[in-house]
């Protein structure tokens, strides 16, 4: 009899969970498109795009990374707001007067956290790498995207056997600052490695203006150096390829990015922290749905005065805090001021410590 009650409350508040999570998120992303369409209409209507690629080009794919990156947002949002109620209605008192401790109360907190953070890591992993193939196809060709002014630690293949590298790239200038591209044979081995210290596209030629300019050609025990001041080079490369290049991770599924990681550590490549930022939030980043939803719990699972408002006000600036704060740290991370694990981790880290406080604090 105790254990049907205690499969009777669980599934009570999972149903409560599930339900609620979908409901906000479909609010949300309703409210999110309508304010998309109206900004993007202009460009849709120039370009002429057509509304099926519209809908099932953009849409479809722009609706997976935003249920991936504010997930614990409205996981956050949709714990606290029924859970307060559930608190306002006196079940929560009810549920833990009928002789289930708190500890236990929180179980189907738990189940359906990890349930939703093992669907947020499936599908960052494998579905949005290909859904973001389509949307960079469709934004590069319907919208008028805003283009960063510069990248840094660029490595990319401009064809096959052919690596790129370069340590930053002026998008606005066309020019790239200690260049490195070195072509292999079918083995593997280098056959030729052009270094130049910077390089500006000259659109008239189509080639590059390559200043103190370094040419090694590797013909079996043989090698050749060529060392020039000023050359001009015909590299098979545009502006574009190094625009594109800095968006190739997002559309790698994760084995694919870390066997990306590897071969270029193995290359002795340095352009990796991109990759390895990416690949650690992809792994990470669902652990947030598992704080947050414990968090939620924490500060709303006793009734207080002000009603569901206030708790709603709290959990929304935690929950902007915990995004804003993840930002930053990536932002670190990319600078070299923290290794990408430790960056990607510290606000989960810091934010759990926050959820065992609460809950502990909420037992009393």
């Amino acid at each position: 009899m105790r254990n049907n009650r205690y499969r009777l409350i669980d599934r009570y508040i999972l149903g409560k969970y599930v339900k609620t999570f979908f409901l906000f998120l479909v609010l949300i992303i309703t409210i999110v498109i309508t304010f998309d369409v109206s900004e993007k209409l202009d460009d849709f209507l120039r370009n002429q795009a057509p509304v099926k690629e519209i809908i099932f080009h953009y849409y479809i794919n722009f609706i997976p990374n935003f249920f991936i990156l504010y997930s614990p947002l409205f996981i956050f949002i949709a714990v606290i707001y029924f859970t307060a109620k559930m608190a306002s209605n006196t079940e929560v008192v009810a549920i833990l007067g009928s002789g289930i401790n708190y500890t236990r109360f929180l179980r189907p907190y738990l189940h359906g956290s990890i349930m939703l953070a093992l669907a947020v890591l499936l599908v960052g992993n494998f579905v949005i790498p290909k859904s973001n193939v389509h949307l960079k196809a469709f934004e590069h060709q319907y919208v008028k995207i805003y283009q960063k002014s510069f990248y840094s630690e660029l490595h990319f293949q401009s064809s096959p056997g052919v690596q790129v590298y370069t340590q930053s790239y002026d998008v606005k200038g066309q020019s790239a600052l200690n260049f490195h591209r070195d072509s292999f044979d079918e083995n593997g081995v280098m056959t030729e490695r052009i270094a130049a210290n910077r390089i500006s596209y000259d659109s008239v030629t189509g080639k590059w203006d390559g200043t103190i300019v370094h040419v090694r050609t590797i013909d079996g025990e043989q090698e050749h150096l060529r060392n020039m001041r000023k050359a001009m080079l015909d590299l098979g490369l545009t502006p574009e390829d190094f625009n594109q290049a800095a968006k190739q991770i997002t559309t790698m599924n994760s084995i694919e990015l870390y066997r990306h990681i590897q071969r270029e550590k193995m290359r002795g490549a340095g352009a990796v922290t991109a990759a390895k930022i990416e690949l650690w939030q992809r792994l990470v980043n669902p652990l947030a749905i598992i704080v947050m939803t414990f968090i939620g719990v924490s500060i709303s699972s006793r009734k207080r005065r002000g009603g569901i408002g206030i708790q709603l006000a709290i959990g929304i600036a935690l929950a902007f805090g915990l995004i804003v704060f993840m930002r930053v740290c990536v932002v670190f991370a990319e600078t070299g001021g923290l290794p990408p694990l430790l960056a990607v981790s510290l606000p989960q880290i810091l934010f759990g410590i926050a959820a065992i406080y609460l809950i502990r604090r909420a037992m009393r």
